[in-house]
């Protein structure tokens, strides 16, 4: 039987992951309807948040029991972060092999033994440090996810200290296009297929200045093979989606960019498929990243729908 206790709200908490060498909490969530070899999403909260706020907040559970999808959310502890902020900036938590990264794969191993889950299909996706996080895991963990979804977050290592990181923050100083590229490059011996990437930003953002998010696209673009403008540009729920196609017209990076937003994740509460709920940092502006990103990583139906469409493409 896997070793998780029961806690408050939908979740479950998951002992004896491992070494632990971060020192994180971890909470899962598993649906009834959950397939043998399903997917898994991992979902990093952001600081001031833990795992059950950022789960109301955003409707990952909710989602996860619509569309069968297992669910682990890793937490920081106040111990590591007086404001609950995982550690994306310091050295030891940003590089594979340690610290908060070994720990979130520590889980993520755990998860996938227990619950018979497809280890093609694990994704990760979190807001602020956790998207900053996010990034870290995409870069020093490249092996173990299908896609990642960053949301106000930052690029990998465009930070090695906390003096750095609020400068980047404020949107001064990204390493340039060839150290981005580097950085990931860097950060493991994987030579691909890559992970897809997913990126979201509100251009009012003035906790995490938006630049950020085109530092993160143009991060993987080298590595996708995709640089330049974007392939196409869409609308979604009245948001531009930009997307990047490769060679074999496959769409493996979006960008979204959502007017008049500030920081947080932008979700659609309402109607028959509305998720989550507003909040701080949770914000209602008639687009649920949550669905979308799920979509994006065909979890959904009408995701499958369209990754079905694209693979159609790319063998013809």
């Amino acid at each position: 039987m896997p070793a998780f206790s029961t806690i408050a709200n939908r979740l479950s908490a998951l002992e004896e992951f491992g070494t632990d060498p971060g020192s994180l909490s971890a909470d899962i969530y598993i649906p009834e309807n959950f397939p043998k070899n399903g997917p898994l999403v991992v979902v990093l909260h952001g600081s001031t948040q833990s795992a059950e706020s950022y789960d109301t907040g955003s409707g990952w559970s909710t989602l996860a029991d619509e569309c069968g999808i297992a669910l682990l959310f890793p937490g920081q502890k106040k111990a590591n972060n007086l404001i609950g902020s995982f550690n994306w900036f310091q050295t030891g938590d940003s590089q594979r092999g340690g610290g908060e990264p070994l720990s979130i794969r520590q889980m993520i191993t755990r998860v996938v033994d227990d619950h018979a889950i497809d280890p093609s299909q694990v994704f990760i996706t979190g807001m602020s440090s956790g998207g900053a996080m996010t990034s870290v895991m995409l870069a020093t963990y490249p092996d173990v996810f299908a896609g990642g979804a960053i949301i106000a977050g930052l690029p990998y290592r465009s930070a090695d200290n906390m003096m750095e990181a609020i400068i980047r923050m404020n949107g001064y100083g990204s390493p340039s296009d060839s150290q981005l590229d580097a950085l990931v490059r860097g950060a493991s011996k994987f030579s691909g297929p890559w992970p897809t990437i997913s990126v979201w930003h509100g251009d009012r953002d003035t906790t995490v200045d938006n630049s950020n998010a085109s530092s993160i696209v143009r991060q993987w673009q080298k590595i996708h093979k995709v640089e330049g403008p974007p392939t196409r540009v869409e609308m979604v729920d009245g948001v531009p989606r930009e997307v990047w196609c490769n060679p074999d017209g496959q769409v493996v990076i979006e960008q979204y960019i959502i007017s008049e937003m500030g920081h947080g994740t932008p979700i659609s509460a309402e109607g028959d498929e509305g998720l989550g709920q507003a909040g701080e940092y949770m914000l209602e502006v008639g687009i649920s990243s949550t669905r979308h990103i799920a979509d994006f990583w065909g979890l959904t139906r009408s995701g499958s729908a369209h990754r079905a469409d694209q693979q159609t493409a790319a063998a013809s």
